[in-house]
């Protein structure tokens, strides 16, 4: 399918079902798997300075202001 008149592919895929859950399939967005904008914080979204140990997915604005609530103690 290398044409520059797109709506001519789509006429002759939409005649044929099969073909057209493959173009689908294969011209999908993949998801994200790894990457900054991938791991946000669960609380505000902020990308940088992740807590992600234990599961938290904080950020560290986030995680000090809730640290004590969760049970977290500062150790000197």
């Amino acid at each position: 399918m290398t044409t520059k008149n797109y709506t001519k592919v789509l006429k002759q895929l939409k005649v044929n079902p099969t073909k057209m859950r493959k173009y689908l399939k294969h011209s999908a967005k993949r998801k994200e798997l790894a990457g900054l904008a991938n791991k946000k914080c669960g609380r505000c979204g902020r990308v940088g300075g992740h807590v992600g140990q234990y599961g938290l997915n904080l950020c560290r604005h986030c995680f000090r202001e809730i640290a004590k609530e969760i049970g977290f103690k500062k150790y000197n």
